[in-house]
């Protein structure tokens, strides 16, 4: 166990997909032109200011890239609806900016959200899923709250893995019903990770100016390193879940995509902080443990003196991990390579029977356990969502009642099967069921090796460095890291960190491909570790610059102001 000093951190690469141009800036060419390829918060804000534009001129141009780039040319499919009051809401934080000021730097800032957060507007809420089309909740989510008090913009719903990719076993990554199939901007046909993949997708493409995503179990990590972004997935407790869809409470949460560490900061803390709604949030009540003001932990010199391992990692990531080795080092990091032994993580069940089927936990060996957490939650806690935020007035009411219209909406509504959402379906949820014994059961081995597996490996070190998702060869040698800090409920943010190339994994359905594209590089660490992961990230980011856009999503003559 590592003492308890400074945070402990991890490193983790991702696969995703490849590097290419350069950063536009605003302020670059005639005065009368603005290009919207890269732009960041600050650059937003300047420009404002000055008068060179106005939020109205900038939502118009988003709205213009995203019909060219995303409904038509490439068909990006990672927008499902924008927002038909953006314009409105734009003049109006004009009008304010005008008469006020501005209420901090996200005032008039257009920002997409995944289309399983709650708006309380003209949009639909949906997961992706046909069953939900046309629902308006009841209330706006904590994070669009938060969002809107901030005077963000709201542009739109990003598309995303229908049910945050808990419907079936045999989806594709970045489907769904309603939204039809995300697209990589990067490699056209490539799988674009999800389920945040239309928001991963749209900020890549600048399509807005930030993204807020989700992640369970690496969705937000993943998308933003296959989109060569920067992806911040908090602390469980960090951001309040309530208004958003979920998997499960044990450990969802949301979290901010952007095209810089800066962006991604200054979104957390907009989105950060206590909710009484959310049980979970009670830790920011304890001083130091949730920021307004994450910007403060940007040092471009985080990486000197810190300490990191690096278990061993397979060949064809071999590039991108000597090459972030070598820039840890060379920026004053402590490398140390080494092999680290860690239990078998669980693995989700199989789409069978629930818990009188299985053989005692007990009777299996460890490396073959399957974990309930995710079907048992996936029942317990979209039942309670649906109650607590779908109007009344609604014609679905539980998960049961999802399924059902699936079955009776065939094929359109049944691509990929819902063969996860039966198998939850199933689960008896009453306190006595052997069931409810499972659950407990395996949410309590998920905790204890997750945080155990992570305490072996930052046991005299600051940080620990390996792949994300493609694990095969640790578990080969024994060692599995995927997966490990979504179920501790510990914090990641991931970096652009180059390209990978003679990527061998499986191939996706519909064709979808597995090719060389973007890497990330992820520091993880314990709870509530975000300024110190901000840090190094940021650190890393700056000796790097390793972010590109998509070739397909160039600037087009309609990024362009003119100044009347």
């Amino acid at each position: 166990m590592r003492r308890a000093c400074p945070s402990l951190l991890a490193l983790i690469v991702v696969v995703s997909a490849p590097a290419i141009s350069q950063i536009a800036v605003a302020g670059q060419g005639p005065a009368d032109t603005f290009e919207l390829n890269e732009i960041t918060i600050a650059q937003v804000q300047a420009g404002l200011t000055s008068g060179r534009y106005t939020s109205r001129q900038l939502v118009e141009l988003y709205l213009k890239r995203i019909e060219a780039i995303d409904r038509s040319g490439p068909s990006l499919h990672s927008v499902s609806e924008t927002n038909p009051e953006a314009l409105t809401i734009a003049d109006a934080l004009d009008a304010e900016r005008k008469s006020r000021g501005p209420r901090g730097p996200l005032h008039g800032v257009p920002i997409l959200i995944k289309d399983n957060i709650d708006t309380a507007d003209r949009m639909s809420t949906t997961a992706g899923s046909l069953a939900l089309e046309g629902s308006i909740a009841a209330r706006d989510a904590f994070v669009v709250r938060q969002l809107r008090l901030a005077g963000a913009i709201l542009l739109g719903k990003t598309n995303l893995s229908e049910w945050a990719n808990y419907r079936s076993t045999q989806s594709s990554s970045g489907w769904s019903g309603r939204g039809g199939q995300v697209r990589s901007p990067y490699v056209l046909d490539r799988n674009p990770c999800g389920s945040s993949s239309g928001t991963g997708v749209a900020i890549a493409a600048n399509l807005a100016t930030a993204g807020v995503g989700t992640e369970t179990d690496g969705s937000i990590v993943c998308p933003s390193a296959a989109n060569g972004l920067v992806g911040i997935k908090p602390t469980v407790g960090l951001i309040s879940r309530d208004g958003i869809i979920p998997i499960t409470a044990d450990q969802d949460t949301a979290g901010p995509l952007a095209r810089t560490v800066t962006d991604a900061a200054i979104v957390l803390g907009v989105i950060a902080g206590f909710d009484p709604n959310d049980p979970a949030t009670a830790a920011c009540l304890k001083p130091g443990n949730c920021r307004k003001d994450y910007t403060r932990f940007l040092d471009a010199n985080a990486l000197h003196g810190a300490r990191i391992v690096v278990p061993p990692f397979p060949d064809n990531r071999a590039a991108v991990m000597n090459n972030a080795i070598a820039v840890l080092r060379a920026q004053g990091a402590y490398v140390e390579t080494r092999t680290v032994g860690l239990d078998p993580q669980l693995g989700g069940c199989p789409s069978r029977p629930p818990a009188a089927n299985y053989p005692p936990a007990e009777a299996v060996p460890p490396a073959l356990r399957c974990s309930t957490v995710l079907n048992y939650g996936f029942k317990r806690d979209l039942n309670q969502y649906i109650r607590d935020h779908v109007r009344h007035s609604f014609p679905i009411h539980s998960l049961e009642d999802v399924v059902n219209f699936n079955t009776a909406h065939m094929p359109a509504a049944t691509k990929y099967d819902q063969d996860l959402a039966i198998f939850s379906q199933l689960f008896d949820l009453s306190p006595a069921s052997a069931d409810t014994a499972r659950y407990n059961r395996d949410r309590a081995e998920d905790i204890q090796r997750s945080r155990g597996a992570i305490a072996k490996l930052l046991d005299g070190v600051d940080g620990i460095a390996g792949t994300d998702d493609d694990f095969d060869a640790f578990l080969a040698s024994g060692n599995n890291l995927a997966g490990t800090p979504a179920k501790a409920g510990y914090p990641s943010i991931v970096v652009p960190g180059g390209t990978f190339q003679n990527v061998v994994t499986p191939p996706f359905p519909d064709g979808f491909n597995a090719k060389d594209g973007p890497a990330g590089v992820t520091f993880s660490g314990r709870a509530f570790s975000e300024p110190t992961l901000i840090g190094l990230a940021y650190a890393f980011e700056q000796a790097t610059h390793l972010r590109t856009p998509p070739a397909s999503a160039p600037p087009l003559p309609s990024d362009t102001v003119i100044k009347h």
